[in-house]
């Protein structure tokens, strides 16, 4: 009989092999120095798997681990806890997996529910509080800070059971602005929070199925919602199947509605069918409203329609990763959305100064995507959207990045008067930095390169929490 090898876990392979070790390492070794207007903390979630997975594994499956480097006085501390959510506690108390992942068929017997809760996604920072969150929409989960200790959900007085990833926090206002999509009616919720905690708006918003949200935006008076061509297959939940498909003769929609109106007020405009999972900013012009994001127009790894792709693009299991930087202008005048291309280079997991969310910005940050087969980043786009000029930081060879996070040296007075603070680490040993960068000269050197006595797996979203936001905890 011959033998069949065991499947291919690329996830589960080089630096996204997960760690077990809990440590606190203070006062980092630094290549360059510190600057002492760099107050604060960088935190990042992942995906790290605390036991072997049963069956497929999919990036997205991992328990939640939060990364995090403390600036304090021109020296800095290193951290890194799991989020303790109550699946990870339910799995530690058996000593093994309880759930498959994603990508297998759902255990809708289990007693605990089919997916399992990680947030791992994403984490949002709320009237003092730092908020872990899933992408599927699970319970929030509350992280003191700088420790990172889980400190419990936060559902807001039990008004918020659930929350997806990607909510939006108002700076001006201090509201936290959310959305939380599921695959039964409602298909689609929204509610705004108060920087005190107080849900003052939720409403639902009517789709046709369900759908694969993954993120949304905000202006200064509008909620934007995303309704886009990849989606659960309708066919295959009729026959009680999942399977994501992405369908050319839909168009992906924008939904504009006011921030605290009800879901039935929904306006919404329609575009070219394409995914799109970050948006990095809106704002309103005049009559019109501009959003800026990342764009793939085939999202799907074996999709016979697609046309020619790239040689050497990124695949997340089934998901296919040729994101662009796009523009994408809504009418509202006349109901028409303007798309425009604004570079040929792949880039995804952006970020920006969120002192200017929902506000007109100029600068966004963009994570180079390098040709593997898997998701890597080989560098950074710094854009400016106003002159469409661009600069690119480059790693060293050898060495991946993630998502940067902007932070404001104390006392800044421009939009990029500040620092890009990310983990790089060499892929063949795992030797880990954090580098911080000067926001407004990305294409130089690091000011500083803090040695990571730790391997830090690749990871996705991240935070910059000011130091006055520590203090006022």
């Amino acid at each position: 009989m011959a033998e069949t090898s065991a499947p291919s876990r690329p996830y589960l392979e080089g630096n996204y092999a997960p760690i077990l070790a809990e440590i606190d390492a203070p006062d980092l070794d630094v290549t360059g120095e510190i600057p002492r207007d760099l107050e604060g903390m960088f935190v990042r979630n992942s995906s790290n798997p605390r036991f072997e997975p049963k069956g497929r594994y999919h990036w997205f499956d991992g328990d939640g681990m939060l990364h995090g480097v403390h600036f304090q006085g021109g020296k800095a501390t290193y951290r890194n806890r799991w989020i303790r959510t109550k699946g990870f506690l339910a799995e530690q108390e058996a000593g093994g997996p309880l759930w498959t992942g994603v990508t297998e068929r759902p255990d809708f017997t289990n007693p605990r529910g089919p997916f399992k809760d990680t947030a791992n996604t994403d984490i949002a920072l709320h009237g003092g509080r730092l908020l872990a969150l899933w992408w599927l929409g699970g319970e929030p989960y509350a992280i003191g800070l700088p420790g990172l200790e889980t400190c419990g959900t936060e559902t807001f007085g039990g008004r918020v059971p659930t929350m997806s990833a990607h909510p939006k926090v108002d700076p001006v206002s201090g509201e936290l602005l959310f959305f939380d999509y599921k695959p039964f009616p409602p298909y689609l919720s929204y509610g705004v929070v108060l920087a005190g905690g107080e849900l003052v708006h939720h409403t639902t918003i009517d789709l046709p199925g369900p759908r694969l949200q993954h993120d949304m935006a905000i202006t200064e008076r509008f909620a934007i919602f995303l309704d886009m061509s990849m989606m659960w297959d309708p066919a295959k939940l009729a026959q009680g199947r999942t399977k994501v498909g992405f369908f050319r003769d839909k168009p992906t929609r924008f939904g504009v509605l006011p921030r605290r109106a009800q879901g039935s007020e929904i306006r919404w405009f329609e575009a070219s069918p394409c995914y799109i999972y970050h948006t990095i900013n809106a704002w309103e012009d005049g009559d019109t409203i501009v959003v800026l994001g990342c764009k793939i127009d085939d999202p799907l790894v074996d999709d016979p329609e697609a046309p020619p792709r790239r040689a050497a693009v990124p695949a997340i299991g089934f998901l296919r990763l040729e994101p662009t930087l796009y523009r994408w202008t809504l009418e509202l005048g006349s109901g028409r959305v303007r798309e425009e291309r604004l570079d040929d280079v792949l880039t995804e997991f952006p970020s920006m100064d969120r002192r200017l969310l929902g506000r007109p910005s100029r600068y966004s940050y963009n994570p180079r995507l390098a040709p593997a087969p898997t998701l890597l980043f080989d560098g950074l786009v710094k854009y400016d959207h106003q002159t469409g000029r661009s600069w690119t930081h480059a790693y060293p060879r050898g060495f991946y990045g993630g998502e940067v996070a902007f932070a404001p040296r104390v006392g800044a007075r421009g939009e990029d008067d500040g620092y890009l603070v990310t983990f790089v680490v060499e892929e063949a040993t795992g030797a880990s930095e954090l580098h911080v960068l000067d926001a407004a000269n990305v294409d130089r050197a690091p000011i500083a390169r803090l040695r990571i006595p730790q391997r830090v797996p690749t990871g996705y979203h991240a935070a910059w929490v000011p130091a006055d936001r520590l203090a006022a905890r």
